[in-house]
């Protein structure tokens, strides 16, 4: 019984990269590396699969139900514990099943490596990683089950100058990419406790940044409406109208802001910490990118304890936010390494990619092709071709020969259609007069040569 055919089709949220897609990716990732090391960070790289407890409860429950969980092979499946299942124990059920999983992200690795070579590592560890991940989320548009991440983290270290270097390296890699106009937006988890403190909510900070992080989708006043709703007082939504309505530059928001929480240590430690930042970013002439204070960016607020930072593209573009990080105490505290500072950010290797392409900014020069096509006009002609393209491909010049003896006109549309510029023609009546054709298949047109001057005018 012959076999069925199976349907050539990725499978749900991956997708395959072409020879362009892949020229330009390497791109991004070449111009990001250049600005990682120039910065004094050193590459690491993480298993593709970590240990399934390393992964969960980390993410919270929604994160862990979008862990990737690898199934337990030969012997180890027989020890599933189907009890578990009959009881409704689904966590037991999964262990029994389950010991591995895909990394879902590039920080839980990171702060596992961190915790196990700490007697090797020279503190403040400078790394960056780029590598793909794995969700099991429900592919949509420009959402996809594995793509690409790329961080880079300073750990070990409180200084403020850490702060001042990933702004700097953001500004750094936007500016060797090309792109103008970026936002960086800047707010402080300080800062927010400081403004919850003040509106009479201390206890709620997480309630209250969760609503305030909708602001971009529902404006001001869906927030007003949506506090009242989550029994925030008249009294504590008026006083954050006046905070959201404090105009200035950077400085001047700042200062504004110390006097309306002037009781509130904590915002004013925020404030402080966030004065010095900007007093010696500002002094960059050359910043590619904006600089603002956000009150409304709450992102990870969970995770982070210090600055946060978004990063928007320039206006006008359909594109989402393409990086992000901040200022976190514990990153190892689950793997029994404790107070392990740092900071962190992202790029959106992803988003990137897309805003490049939105925005013409790839090179036109990134191409990976054949510079040169040596016809084939039978076995003596292309025994010399071949050793033209043996002395070609020494000097790093790209070079192919037509594979088998054909008509010209199917290896000129053959040329034709890979886009290579210089095709050499040596054929019999060439050889007998130690010459070769050169055709240019952008214009069209065609020289004669000595075969002694090849090289010298193809290289």
């Amino acid at each position: 019984r012959s076999q069925m055919s199976i349907k050539p089709s990725t499978s749900k949220g991956t997708r395959d990269f072409s020879s362009e897609e892949i020229v330009k990716r390497n791109y991004i990732k070449d111009k990001l590396q250049k600005a990682f090391e120039c910065y004094g960070f050193s590459p690491i790289e993480t298993p593709t699969f970590e240990r399934l407890d390393t992964l969960t409860g980390v993410y919270g429950e929604e994160g862990d139900r979008l862990v990737f969980k690898i199934l337990n092979s030969g012997d180890k499946i027989k020890k599933a514990n189907i009890d578990a299942l009959s009881n409704g124990e689904d966590k037991k059920f999964i262990y029994s099943i389950s010991e591995k999983a895909l990394r879902y992200d590039l920080t839980v690795p990171f702060a596992r490596y961190v915790a196990q070579h700490q007697n090797n590592l020279i503190f403040p560890f400078r790394r960056y990683q780029i590598q793909p991940v794995w969700r099991a989320d429900r592919p949509q548009h420009g959402r996809f089950q594995e793509f690409y991440q790329c961080d880079a983290d300073i750990v070990g270290d409180k200084s403020l100058w850490q702060e001042l270097e990933v702004l700097s390296l953001y500004n750094k890699a936007f500016m060797d990419l090309k792109i103008e106009g970026v936002t960086m937006k800047v707010n402080h988890r300080k800062i927010l406790a400081g403004i919850v403190s003040f509106l009479g909510a201390k206890s709620r900070l997480y309630d209250f940044t969760v609503i305030l992080d909708k602001l971009d989708k529902i404006g001001k006043d869906g927030v007003f409406k949506e506090l009242k709703h989550n029994n925030f007082s008249t009294e504590s939504i008026q006083k954050l109208k006046d905070i959201l309505d404090i105009k200035g530059t950077l400085l001047q928001k700042i200062d504004k802001l110390k006097k309306l929480l002037s009781s509130q240590k904590e915002g004013l430690t925020g404030l402080n910490e966030l004065e010095f930042i900007f007093d010696n970013i500002q002094s960059k002439k050359d910043s590619h990118t904006n600089l603002e204070l956000d009150l409304t960016l709450a992102r990870g607020l969970h995770y982070y304890t210090g600055m946060i930072v978004e990063i928007e593209p320039p206006s006008g573009t359909k594109i989402g936010s393409i990086g992000g990080g901040g200022r976190y105490d514990d990153l190892t505290g689950k793997f029994g390494l404790k107070n392990m500072s740092g900071i962190g950010i992202s790029f959106g290797f992803e988003r990137i990619y897309l805003l490049l392409e939105e925005l013409n900014l790839f090179p036109d020069t990134l191409k990976t092709k054949t510079k040169v096509l040596f016809t084939n006009f039978g076995n003596e002609a292309t025994q010399v071709s071949y050793k033209f393209v043996n002395q070609l491909r020494e000097l790093n010049i790209s070079c192919e020969i037509y594979p088998t003896e054909a008509k010209l006109k199917k290896q000129l549309g053959y040329a034709n259609s890979k886009k290579i510029k210089n095709v050499v023609l040596i054929g019999s009546e060439e050889l007998k007069q130690q010459k070769f054709i050169l055709k240019n298949m952008e214009s069209g047109s065609q020289e004669t040569y000595p075969l002694s001057e090849l090289i010298s005018i193809l290289s």
